[in-house]
Formats: C-alpha cells, sequence, structure tokens
C-alpha cells in the first residue's frame, strides 16, 4: 500500500524545486523564494517549514496545492513523480543528447541509440569496470 504522507512530501518537494528553478532562471535573488513559494500555495512561511520537515499534507491542503501549482487533482498523491519534474541536470543531459543524435549520421545513430539501451538495461549501481 502506498504511503500517501510520503508521496505528498517528495511530491511538493518536486514542485517546490520547479518553483525555485523558475525563479532563479528568471533572476530571481535565492533570498525569500521560500516565502514566496508559501505565498504562491497560499499557505504560511512557518506552515511551508513544517511540511518539509515533517507535517502530513491533508486532503484539501493537497488538492490546495495542486490548484496553484497548475496540476491536475491528486498530483501530489501519486509515488514516483518527482521524475516527471526534471532537474537542471538533468535538461542539459537531453539537450545535448539530442545535438549529439542531430550530428550523428545514421552508424552514430545507431551506436548512441544501442548504448543507451545497454545502459539502460543494467541494474542501478552496476557500473562497467574502467
Amino acid at each position: 500500500m502506498p504511503n500517501i504522507t510520503v508521496a505528498r512530501r517528495r511530491n511538493v518537494l518536486a514542485l517546490h524545486r520547479r518553483f525555485l528553478e523558475g525563479a532563479i532562471a528568471a533572476g530571481l535573488p535565492a533570498k525569500g523564494l521560500d516565502q514566496a513559494f508559501a505565498g504562491k500555495i497560499e499557505i504560511s512561511p512557518s506552515m511551508w517549514s513544517q511540511i518539509k520537515s515533517s507535517r502530513p499534507i491533508g486532503d484539501n491542503l493537497a488538492r490546495q496545492i495542486e490548484q496553484h501549482c497548475e496540476v491536475e487533482a491528486g498530483w501530489l498523491d501519486k509515488e514516483d513523480r518527482p521524475s516527471e519534474v526534471p532537474d537542471a541536470a538533468e535538461e542539459r543531459f537531453i539537450a545535448a543528447a539530442r545535438e549529439a543524435w542531430r550530428q550523428a549520421n545514421a552508424k552514430g545513430k545507431r551506436e548512441l541509440s544501442g548504448w543507451l539501451k545497454q545502459r539502460a538495461a543494467r541494474p542501478p549501481g552496476d557500473e562497467p569496470p574502467p
């Protein structure tokens, strides 16, 4: 049975990360962004601090956060959601992979695709010897 408390906290932190990345990319200073996020989701900065550390997110608050963050109702309740919110490093990797793909000839594209398929098939932490 999924742990909704853990899923909601993990997912709201992913939404928070998305908010922070957008604010910093827009040139806003990092100071005060937690308070700005709390304001966006219409809670006090103190409550946001509590949520980040341990306070459970109830159903009403979950729907409120989803509405203000413009995600569908129930979004916070789903497990493994953070993968849907790419971080900056993932975005840079995707951009680099796209550029390599576009510059490669057919053989290069087959090699890139083959390497990625092999890497994806490996269990996590199973790295080849150097």
